[in-house]
């Protein structure tokens, strides 16, 4: 399920017509199965629009009918694109906040229950001059899954490359961004073995870190609550369905919205190397103005005694993690500027 598009901004939308061309009836279908949400099929977050257990039926057929291997990669391909339908949401960084995020590191633990805060269901973030496999990759699909058979929360990412539309999934939990991609390399293993593949796990795994950190970094900015996402004017949301003789109801939209990411603090990021380039050494009154580098931040919360005044264990209390963004450092005008990323609740 690939097309052959001009711009990368009329990329997505060109995908999603070609997936409703190749499997016609398919919004039809996902309506249903959210209506039947809780009912007859089971209930899943609400960060969920539709677990991948629906593309699977939709593109074996139904019932018991398997997926042959030559069609598996649809699977994920249409689930991605079922999910964005309904916002098509285009994210486009400026570049000087898109350089730094692509070159932070994702080390230690991956905050994963804050991509439950992606802004949309699904979201299609524009990728100018990342590569994948030698290849232009033009943006991805970003969205969550919801295992039903082991109840297991996923990113699934469907990278939009000249060479292919190519599905990648990420296990999320409590580790780091290499057990992720080991975990996913075990299921896909096993997944290929049943009908006579064979993964080669240690090149899916060489191959993966090199362009799914930067895109993490990129979704982890787009989930910070004070993430500076369009003009202030609108934030992208989740649609409210709509009530139709039929039950309720989502609308897709006519067309897409491309939302300008870090407008304000690309400008300030610019200034601000700008001003570390020509300011002197500084003084005895401080530093030189400069942009201290983006990272990670961890640490630990909640109470530091019982009720009965015994201390808690520094491993029993919460861990957090939040992103800290370039920081313009000794630059008063945009020091309100920068993002981070607060925990939430996972479901």
């Amino acid at each position: 399920m690939n097309t052959n598009t001009g711009s990368s901004s009329a990329r997505p939308r060109d995908h999603l017509i070609a997936a409703g061309k190749l499997y016609p009836g398919t919004w039809k279908v996902a309506d249903e199965f959210r209506a039947d949400r809780g009912k007859d099929l089971p209930d899943w977050p609400d960060w969920c629009y539709l677990p991948l257990a629906a593309a699977y039926a939709i593109v074996s057929g139904g019932g018991s009918n398997r997926v042959p291997l030559n069609l598996a990669g649809d699977v994920g391909r249409l689930g991605a694109l079922m999910a964005w339908r309904v916002t098509q949401g285009i994210y486009r960084f400026d570049p000087a906040l898109f350089e730094r995020l692509i070159e932070t590191p994702v080390s230690g633990d991956i905050p994963h229950e804050i991509l439950y805060r992606l802004p949309e269901w699904a979201v299609y973030v524009e990728t100018p001059g990342l590569r994948y496999r030698d290849s232009p990759l033009y943006g991805v699909f970003a969205h969550l899954e919801f295992d039903i058979n082991h109840q297991r929360p996923e990113l699934r990412l469907l990278l939009d490359a000249e060479i292919a539309l190519e599905p990648f999934p990420l296990h999320l939990g409590p580790w780091s961004l290499e057990e992720s991609i080991r975990r996913m390399t075990d299921v896909a293993k096993v997944q290929g073995l049943a009908v006579g593949a064979s993964i080669p796990a240690g090149e899916l795994v060489s191959e993966a870190r090199p362009i799914i950190e930067p895109i993490l970094s990129l979704l982890l900015y787009l989930c910070a609550e004070n993430a500076e996402i369009g003009d202030g004017q609108a934030r992208p949301a989740n649609p409210t369905p709509k009530r139709t003789k039929s039950g309720p109801r989502l609308f897709a939209p006519d067309r897409p919205t491309t939302w300008d990411v870090g407008v304000r603090l690309g400008a300030a990021l610019r200034r601000a190397y700008h001003a570390s380039e020509t300011a002197g050494d500084g003084t005895h009154a401080g530093p030189r103005p400069h942009v201290r580098g983006a990272h990670w931040h961890g640490f630990r919360s909640g109470a530091m005694k019982r009720e009965d005044g015994s201390p808690i264990a520094a491993g029993d209390r919460e861990f957090k993690l939040r992103w800290l963004p370039p920081i313009p450092v000794k630059l008063d005008d945009v020091s309100d500027l920068p993002a981070t990323i607060r925990p939430v609740k996972g479901q």
